[in-house]
């Protein structure tokens, strides 16, 4: 019978049963043989901009948290080999601690809530459970915090998204659906030092517009008109060709975006193209900015970016629902990313769109728009705790989107044993990751030059 025809108690009777033939205990388990995690990312590598190899490879040799950020496929692979709940839920696939942050909503105020949604889709509700709390734990090692301030911000992660779900559920599906986090609401999870560091980012996130990042990466051209500046590798204008299919993509996407959006961009005429380097994991796909400009001389960036297939579903091996796979057969993959982004934020960007083109699939959405983070490294400890579980609630709040919240609910029960059960493998998970990163740097040692400056990665992602 279908999920929606169930009642709340008859769905949370189904996750019970559950256990029997998956039990949580299981949920421990991390099966590291027959692994190449080097051959996985060596396998992305070949599909993309070559040039930029090694960029991504640097970036991701300069700690075990980079690496965990790039390595999401080679998570997706591991977990395909473990046992898991076989709950599924629309997930992130990249919930790292980093990929938490803050944007402005339509309204023009700051929302904290997920903000990456490239690997998005179907998945075991706990795969983006391990993937938050294991990089509480990366993160926390690499800042040399104690193993219980470490151990008390994973289990804290489990009882938050355990009690987000509980809570979800005595609302309405639309109630959840409204349900949003602002700034000020983080800011009350934080005290001292680390209350005044997220101030500080705030502040800094407010200025993060299109008119600021156009003062940065734009100048006049001989014709008057916004041209972006070279600083290759990260941005570099892109030559005719691309120009020409980009003027294509342009049209596309006024199509495939909102009536009210592609009557205000109406307004503005392409005025630049260059080709953008964001991120760690997103290196060597393609990512482009656009400045447009409307005739009184306003620019807006919008920023467009490759969409390829989830991890989740290609290195995780699981099989996606029909309407996804007829959504991306017909739009693309970035369709994909763009309708997981409406469901799993609680406000999303209005001047998202989706295109399948000749140059591939692609996503469209603001460049910057107020975007932000925390650094957790300026976090103290009660601090990096309270974000810890603002972070899982609001994954909670992601996951009770999907029709098979209830079961999981029903699964947790009061969270103690699959708490231990979680903690245990993101411990053990990072030390994998520690192993791998210490592989891959080895790997490079002989074939990357010394002492070469590579431009570091913006603390947020554009």
């Amino acid at each position: 019978m279908a999920t929606q025809n169930l009642t709340l108690h008859e769905q949370l009777t189904a996750g019970r049963s559950a256990r029997a033939e998956h039990p949580r205990k299981d949920l421990a388990r991390l099966t590291t043989g027959d692994r190449d995690p080097l051959g996985i990312l060596t396998e992305q590598n070949a599909t993309r901009v070559q040039e930029l190899i090694p960029l991504r490879q640097e970036r991701m040799a300069a700690s075990a948290f980079a690496f965990y950020r790039g390595a999401a496929a080679v998570m997706a692979a591991d977990l395909a080999r473990d046992p898991n709940s076989r709950i599924g839920v629309g997930s992130c696939g990249d919930a790292h601690l980093a990929n938490f942050g803050f944007y402005a909503s339509p309204e023009r105020s700051l929302v904290f809530d997920l903000n990456d949604f490239d690997e998005a889709a179907w998945a075991p509700w706990e795969w983006d459970v391990k993937r938050l709390m294991t990089s509480f734990v990366v993160a926390g090692r690499q800042d040399g915090r104690a193993p219980k301030v470490i151990e008390r911000a994973a289990l804290a992660i489990v009882e938050s998204y355990r009690r987000g779900l509980k809570d979800g559920l005595r609302l309405s599906p639309v109630q959840r659906f409204y349900t949003n986090v602002n700034a000020e609401q983080i800011l009350d999870r934080l005290e001292g030092h680390s209350r005044r560091a997220l101030e500080e980012a705030l502040t800094k996130a407010r200025r993060r517009t299109s008119g600021q990042a156009a003062r940065k990466l734009t100048a006049p051209g001989p014709d008057g008109r916004a041209r972006f500046v070279d600083a290759p590798p990260v941005m570099e204008r892109v030559d005719a060709v691309t120009a020409h299919d980009f003027e294509e993509l342009y049209r596309a996407y006024q199509r495939s975006a909102a009536i009210d959006i592609a009557f205000l961009v109406g307004h503005y005429s392409i005025s630049d193209f260059a080709r953008r380097v964001v991120g760690v994991g997103s290196v060597g796909t393609q990512c482009f900015v656009i400045a447009l400009e409307e005739a009184g001389g306003d620019i807006l960036i919008l920023q467009a970016k490759e969409a390829r297939e989830s991890v989740l579903a290609q290195y995780g091996g699981i099989p996606q629902p029909k309407p996804m796979l007829d959504g991306i057969a017909g739009f693309g993959e970035g369709a994909r990313v763009v309708g997981m982004q409406k469901i799993l934020q609680a406000c999303s960007d209005p001047f998202l769109g989706h295109l399948k083109t000749p140059l591939g699939d692609f996503y469209l959405r603001q460049f910057r728009d107020m975007k932000g983070g925390i650094d957790v490294s300026t976090l103290e400890d009660e601090s990096f705790h309270g974000y810890a579980q603002a972070c899982a609630v609001l994954l909670a709040r992601s996951h009770s989107q999907s029709p098979a919240a209830a079961r999981v609910s029903g699964y947790l029960g009061g969270g103690k044993r699959a708490g231990t059960a979680l903690v245990d493998w993101a411990q053990a998970y990072a030390d994998l990751n520690a192993r791998d990163h210490e592989a891959f740097v080895t790997s490079l040692e002989d074939r990357t030059p010394q002492n070469r400056d590579v431009p570091r990665e913006e603390s947020v992602t554009a």
